[in-house]
C-alpha cells in the first residue's frame, strides 16, 4: 500500500500544533454578558430555567460587571425587570426606571465597559408583547415613538449602545433620529435585524417575566424557514442607521449568519439564546454530554460562521476557559 501525500493528521498530533494552525479563534473581547436587573438591593436570585443565571439588584450587577471586564469581557447587555408594568410599557423609558438606573451606577462603577441596552417593551406591558396593543394585536406604528423614547433615556444614562430587539417596522431609523435629535449621535445602535420567532427563548422570559399572556410573537419575529427575508431586514436597518446587525437565535441559523456576514460591512452579532444555553447545561448536568467542551464547541461554530460578537450566558465560563488555557 502506497504511503498517503497528504496526511491531514500531521498537523493534528499535539496540542501546540493544532493551536498554530487553528483557523478560528474565540477570545474573551468577543462576548457579551446579559444580565437581567430588577430593583432591590443585595438580590441575586437563581433563574429556575437557567443554571447559573440570576436576577441582580444594581449592586449585584455591578459585581458580575466587574467580574466580567476582569475576565476580559468588554461588554454587558442589560434587560429590566421593572417594579410595575401596564399596558404600555411606560417603565420602560422612564428616566428613573430600573435600566437607567443601572446604567449610571454601572458607568460610574466599572467606566471602561461598554454598556448595551436592550429595547423592548416586553418586559414592561402587563401583557407581556413587545409594543401596544389594538385588538389582540401589536400597533407598530403606536410603538415605534415609545421604542425610540427608552432608546434616549437608556443613552442619556449612559448606554454606549442601545439594542432593539422588538422587530417593529421602521424603528431603528425612529431611533436614530430620536438620539440624533437628542445630541446623541455618539451612541451606536446594535439591531436585532434577524430575529425568528424561534421555540428557544422560553427560559428568557423566564427570567425577564416576560412570556405574552395571550398569543405570540409570530407576528412580528420572523419565520425560521426565511433566509432570504433576513437579508432584506438587515440591509433595511443597515439603511435606517444600524451600527451594529444581530442574528438571533445563533446555532440553528447559522447559515443565516454566514450569508449576513458574507454580504454587510459592518460588525456581525450573533445571540446564543437561553434555550441554547440550556440544552448543554440541562444535558451536561444529566452527564449526557462534556459541558465545558460542548461550550466552547458552540461558540466557536458561531465565530466560524461569521459572528464578530457573540451575546452568551456562557460568557463567564468561555472567557475564564480562555484565559485558563493562555
Amino acid at each position: 500500500m502506497r504511503s498517503p501525500l497528504i496526511r491531514g493528521r500531521r498537523l493534528r498530533r499535539t496540542e501546540t500544533l493544532r493551536r498554530m494552525v487553528r483557523e478560528t479563534e474565540l477570545r474573551a473581547s468577543d462576548l457579551i454578558l446579559p444580565l437581567f436587573v430588577e430593583p432591590g438591593k443585595g438580590v441575586r436570585r437563581p433563574v429556575g430555567s437557567m443554571p447559573g443565571v440570576f436576577n441582580l439588584s444594581v449592586d449585584t450587577a455591578i459585581d458580575e460587571a466587574k467580574r466580567a471586564c476582569d475576565l476580559g469581557i468588554p461588554a454587558v447587555i442589560l434587560f429590566g425587570i421593572p417594579d410595575s408594568k401596564d399596558a404600555a410599557g411606560s417603565r420602560g423609558h422612564a428616566d428613573d426606571g430600573i435600566v437607567p438606573t443601572a446604567l449610571r451606577a454601572l458607568r460610574e462603577a466599572v467606566p471602561e465597559m461598554v454598556l448595551v441596552a436592550d429595547v423592548c417593551l416586553c418586559e414592561y406591558t402587563d401583557h407581556g408583547h413587545c409594543g401596544i396593543l389594538r385588538d389582540g394585536d401589536v400597533d407598530n406604528d403606536a410603538t415605534v415613538p415609545l421604542l425610540a423614547k427608552a432608546a434616549v433615556a437608556y443613552a442619556k444614562a449612559g448606554a454606549d449602545i442601545v439594542a432593539p430587539s422588538d422587530m417593529m417596522d421602521g424603528r431603528v431609523g425612529a431611533i436614530r433620529h430620536a438620539l440624533d435629535e437628542s445630541g446623541l449621535t455618539a451612541t451606536a445602535i446594535m439591531s436585532y435585524s434577524a430575529k425568528f420567532a424561534s421555540a428557544f427563548y422560553g427560559p428568557f422570559r423566564d427570567a425577564a417575566q416576560s412570556t405574552p399572556q395571550s398569543g405570540d410573537r409570530r407576528g412580528y419575529q420572523m419565520d425560521p424557514a426565511n433566509g432570504r427575508e433576513a437579508m432584506r431586514m438587515v440591509r433595511r436597518d443597515l439603511a435606517e442607521g444600524a451600527d451594529v446587525v444581530m442574528v438571533k437565535p445563533a446555532l440553528p441559523y447559522l447559515d443565516v449568519i454566514r450569508r449576513v456576514s458574507d454580504e454587510v460591512d459592518v460588525p456581525v452579532a450573533a445571540y446564543c439564546v437561553s434555550g441554547e444555553f440550556t440544552m448543554i447545561e440541562a444535558a451536561a448536568r444529566n452527564g449526557w454530554i462534556d459541558g465545558p467542551r460542548a461550550t466552547m464547541e458552540a461558540l466557536v461554530s458561531i465565530k466560524r460562521a461569521g459572528a464578530d460578537l457573540i451575546v452568551t450566558y456562557h460568557a463567564l465560563e468561555a472567557a475564564k476557559a480562555l484565559a485558563d488555557f493562555r
